[in-house]
This record gives C-alpha cells, sequence and structure tokens, in this order.
C-alpha cells in the first residue's frame, strides 16, 4: 500500500470507537538506516482553535490492528495509553 492511498484514512481506537485523526494529517517516525515505520505521530489540536489543546498522540506501529478501506483501527492497553501521549 502506498502512502497517498493511506493519507485519507481516519484512526479509530478498537476500545472506544474514539476517532483519534487522519493519517494525512500525522506524522510518520521512520528509522532512517532501514526505512521501517516505528509510530505514527497524531499532531494534538483544539476543536477549531477552541479549548484545551491536546497533546501529540504517538502511536507504535504494532499497535495498528487493522487497515481497512476507510480506517486504521488501532489497539492500545491502558498502560500503553498513558505513555502515548508525548
Amino acid at each position: 500500500m502506498r502512502l497517498s492511498e493511506m493519507s485519507g484514512k481516519e484512526i479509530i481506537g478498537l476500545d472506544n470507537g474514539e476517532r483519534l485523526g487522519v493519517i494525512g494529517d500525522s506524522d510518520l517516525e521512520i528509522n532512517t538506516e532501514t526505512g521501517n515505520i516505528h509510530a505514527i505521530i497524531v499532531p494534538g489540536g483544539s476543536f477549531f482553535g477552541f479549548g484545551k489543546k491536546r497533546e501529540d498522540m504517538v502511536i507504535p506501529w504494532d499497535a495498528i490492528v487493522k487497515i481497512g478501506p476507510d480506517m486504521v483501527i488501532i489497539h492500545v492497553n491502558k498502560n500503553q495509553s498513558q505513555a502515548l501521549e508525548k
């Protein structure tokens, strides 16, 4: 799969169905020596500039459960979810 095909996919949490972001708005953490993707970094933000800004979320690549036609489903356990926010 090409990165351009993934860019419009939403990132959804398996545990609560929460929409965490969109791949196209996120950054990838890539090992420059191997070319392997280590993590997706979802930028924090606020709703249309209002409210409290969220922290960036780092989602390990191995937390991805399924890449579907419209979304990427991730599973993060409770211990990982606290460590994900950067």
